[in-house]
């Protein structure tokens, strides 16, 4: 394994839940609070990942329920780095959920997070500049 970094740092992530019962509300959807934790999970893995520093959430922009989420279903969540400052990185959180019996994929919720990179002192630091060609989706 090597331990040297990567000349271009990633720009995102991907992780994968399924939905239980205990994640639902009254109407066997995901809640949306639980929605929320695993994209600002997502956002801070990407952007952890990214700048290789402590990140913390400052922001979260228009976050859009789209199609519900039901028990059963998997959850692909997806952080891309879109955007970055000197500090501060904003990702693109996406939701698609999927069938596991018939593969069907659809995008339920899409959101944007604006992440700090800090220092050990806990200030803000500067972080790698974006690339200029990101691999699209």
């Amino acid at each position: 394994m090597s331990t040297t970094p990567d000349p271009i740092p990633p720009t995102e992530i991907s992780m994968a839940e399924i939905v239980f019962p205990n994640h639902t509300n009254h109407l066997g959807t995901l809640f949306g609070g639980q929605a929320l934790a695993w994209m600002d999970k997502a956002a801070f893995l990407a952007a952890a990942r990214y700048s290789r520093r402590t990140v913390v959430t400052a922001r979260s922009d228009q976050v859009d329920f789209k199609l519900p989420i039901r028990i059963g279903q998997m959850v692909e969540t997806i952080g891309r780095i879109v955007e970055v400052g000197r500090s501060s990185m904003k990702v693109e959180v996406e939701l698609i959920a999927e069938d596991l019996h018939s593969g069907e994929r659809k995008l339920c919720t899409r959101g944007h997070f604006v992440m700090i990179a800090l220092d050990a002192d806990g200030h803000p630091i500067a972080v790698p500049p974006l690339p200029d060609a990101i691999p699209g989706p």
